[in-house]
C-alpha cells in the first residue's frame, strides 16, 4: 500500500495534473490525518479548492496517528531537523509499512528504512 504526501494531494485536487488523478484512481493510496490538517488547515484556501480538497480527502481511507507513531516520529525528529508534519507522515508509512508517495523526496531520503516513490517523476 501506499501514503500519499500532503503535496501530492495537492497536486491531485488542483485539476492540473490529470496523470496524477489517474495515478490516485489506480493505486488507492491512503492519507495521514496530518496531511488532512496541513491541507484543509492552510488559511489561504478558497471555497473552490477547499471544495476540491475535501472531495479528494472523502475518496481516501485517513490514517490517523497512535502512541507508536509518535514515538517513530520522535526517535526521527532527534535524528535531524525537520518539520512536524514531515516526520509524522514519515512515521505513519514506517508503523503501517507503506511506501510514501511524494514530489519531495529529498525531504525524506535520510530515512534509510522507507520506501519512497515520485508518481510525478
Amino acid at each position: 500500500m501506499i501514503l500519499a504526501d500532503s503535496n501530492l494531494i495537492i497536486y491531485a485536487a488542483s485539476g492540473n495534473y490529470p496523470d496524477l488523478l489517474d495515478w490516485f484512481a489506480e493505486n488507492q493510496p491512503v492519507a495521514s490525518a496530518v496531511s488532512l490538517v496541513e491541507v484543509l488547515g492552510y488559511y489561504k484556501l478558497t471555497p473552490k479548492e477547499k471544495t476540491a480538497l475535501e472531495n479528494l480527502f472523502a475518496e481516501l481511507t485517513i490514517l490517523y496517528p497512535n502512541a507508536e507513531i509518535f514515538q517513530i516520529a520522535t526517535d526521527l525528529r532527534q535524528e535531524r531537523s525537520v518539520s512536524v508534519s514531515d516526520v509524522l507522515i514519515a512515521a505513519t508509512a514506517l508503523h503501517h509499512n507503506l511506501t510514501l508517495a511524494t514530489h519531495n523526496t529529498k525531504d525524506f531520503e535520510w530515512i534509510k528504512s522507507l520506501s519512497l516513490v515520485d508518481p510525478l517523476d
